[in-house]
């Protein structure tokens, strides 16, 4: 049966993975409480990923859709350093309180994701270190002045002007950017017994 696949998110960098990767989709979001007393980083994205996809289900159910084909799509990603979780940063303040964490360290991201359908439910997580270089003083405030901290986990993107602080990562890059390709497809054929590639 083709599948049609519904993206539970608004990231624009999720969004752009699934085009570059030749799926087709439909966004749809819903309100989603992302309030969690859970502690553990991978454990935590992925309880919010199955929440976003089920707040998702729930929405397409009252508008009447037939779901008989539908797979929704939903993501979470945090980033975490010494046990510490930091997600998207409040406001300037917050997000140089987070990139002076991460400054001269070696942290995880952390990605959960969910495949949601009426035949199935998967749930996983990825996780990929990123090392940072010290960052240069002019070159955080110059980087808190754009708008590029402010709706990512640990107040940066990997494929933004933060990679120059990069000095490697080990694991998967898509899952630094906001969706473990990788991980999707292996959950997808776990799933419903095919790659989603």
């Amino acid at each position: 049966m083709k599948k049609h696949y519904v993206l539970a998110s608004k990231s624009p960098r999720r969004s752009e993975i699934l085009q570059n990767l030749g799926i087709p989709f439909e966004i749809v979001t819903a309100q989603t409480d992302e309030s969690s007393e859970i502690r553990d980083p991978a454990k935590l994205v992925e309880v919010l990923s199955r929440r976003k996809g089920e707040a998702v289900l729930s929405l397409l159910r009252e508008q009447g859709r037939d779901l008989s084909d539908v797979v929704i799509l939903s993501s979470d990603t945090v980033v975490a350093l010494d046990g510490q979780i930091l997600g998207k940063p409040h406001d300037r303040a917050d997000a140089e309180r987070m990139l002076r964490t991460l400054s001269g360290e070696r942290h995880q991201v952390i990605s959960g994701i969910c495949l949601l359908s009426e035949h199935g439910v998967g749930v996983a997580h990825e996780i990929t270190e990123v090392l940072f270089d010290e960052i240069p003083e002019a070159s955080l405030a110059r980087y808190l002045d754009s708008d590029e901290p402010y709706d990512k986990a640990g107040a940066y993107a990997i494929q933004g002007r933060a990679s120059g602080w990069i000095r490697g990562i080990r694991g998967c890059y898509f899952n630094v950017v906001g969706l473990p390709v990788h991980r999707l497809n292996i959950l997808h054929r776990e799933i419903f017994g095919e790659n989603l590639l």
